[in-house]
C-alpha cells in the first residue's frame, strides 16, 4: 500500500520545552494507527505538524508525498483533522455547519450539496441534521466532527481523541465507524487508552516525553500490558519499556 504519512527526525520546541524529539513515522493507506501515551506525551504537537496547524523547530513532514513546509495549500487538502473536543459554532445546525466548511473549502452549488449529503449518510447524521450543535448529544458532536473532516474526500485522517468523554454505546459506535474509514485511508488516532488502540487500530505507537518508545502491532503491545493487568494498563506498559530513545519499528 501506498505510504501517505511521512515524519523525518521531527522536532517542536517551545521556548525551553523540547516537546516532540526526533519523531519518525511512516503510515500507509489501510492502516488505522494508534498514537498512545500519557497526557504531556508529545500526541497532539505531533499531530498538529503533521496537519500543518504548527510549524515543526526541525525535520520534514511529506503527506500524500506533499511537502507540508513547502506547499501547505495542497498538503492540507489531503488531510482530514478532527480536533480535539470537535469544536463547533453551537448555534449553527449540522448541516449548516458542515456547508459552511465545505465552502471554506471551497465547493459550491450541487457539488457542495452532495458532498454534504455524503458526509452526513457516511456518519448517520440524519436524524440530527436539522439541531443545532449545542443539542447534539457528545456522540453526535463527535460524529459531526468526523463528518466535516470527510468533505473534501481526504486520504488521510488526523482524529485527536475521538472518542474521549463518550460513553460505552457512543464509544462503540465511533469505534466501528473509524474501522469503517480506515480501509481505504492511512488513519492517526490519538488517544491514552489502550482499549482504544485494541479495538481499532491495525498498529500502534507509544511516545513518550517526545520520544516513540514503540512501535509495532497491538498485539505485541499486548504483551507488555496484559488484559489481567485491570487498572493503570498504560503505566504497567511504560513501566515495562527499558528506554525512552526512540525505538525501531517492528513491523
Amino acid at each position: 500500500m501506498k505510504v501517505l504519512v511521512e515524519t523525518h527526525n521531527l522536532h517542536k520546541r517551545f521556548g525551553g520545552i523540547h516537546a516532540v524529539r526526533g519523531i519518525n513515522l511512516s503510515v500507509r493507506q489501510g492502516e488505522v494507527l494508534g498514537f498512545l501515551g500519557p497526557n504531556g506525551a508529545g500526541k497532539t504537537t505531533t499531530m498538529r505538524m503533521i496537519t500543518g496547524f504548527l510549524a515543526p523547530t526541525d525535520g520534514t513532514i511529506r503527506v500524500d508525498g506533499v511537502h507540508v513546509g513547502l506547499d501547505p495549500f495542497q498538503a492540507k487538502s489531503r488531510i482530514g483533522y478532527l480536533p480535539e473536543g470537535a469544536p463547533c459554532y453551537p448555534d449553527m445546525r449540522v448541516e449548516e455547519f458542515l456547508a459552511f466548511i465545505g465552502r471554506a473549502r471551497g465547493f459550491r452549488g450541487s457539488d457542495l450539496q452532495s458532498r454534504v449529503e455524503r458526509s452526513i449518510e457516511a456518519v448517520h447524521l440524519q436524524q440530527v441534521r436539522k439541531q443545532t450543535f449545542e443539542t447534539l448529544s457528545k456522540g453526535y458532536r463527535r460524529r459531526t466532527g468526523i463528518a466535516q473532516s470527510l468533505l473534501h474526500d481526504p486520504p488521510i485522517l488526523i482524529l485527536d481523541e475521538p472518542t474521549d468523554g463518550l460513553d460505552p454505546n457512543q464509544k462503540f459506535e465511533v469505534r466501528s465507524l473509524i474501522r469503517s474509514l480506515g480501509r481505504e485511508r492511512a488513519i492517526i488516532l490519538s488517544t491514552h487508552l489502550l482499549e482504544e488502540v485494541e479495538a481499532v487500530c491495525s498498529r500502534a505507537v507509544l511516545i513518550n516525553r517526545g520520544h516513540i518508545v514503540f512501535d509495532g502491532t497491538p498485539q505485541a503491545m499486548d504483551a507488555l500490558a496484559p488484559a489481567s493487568v485491570k487498572a493503570n494498563r498504560l503505566d504497567h506498559v511504560f513501566r515495562n519499556l527499558t528506554t525512552t530513545e526512540p525505538a525501531g519499528t517492528t513491523k
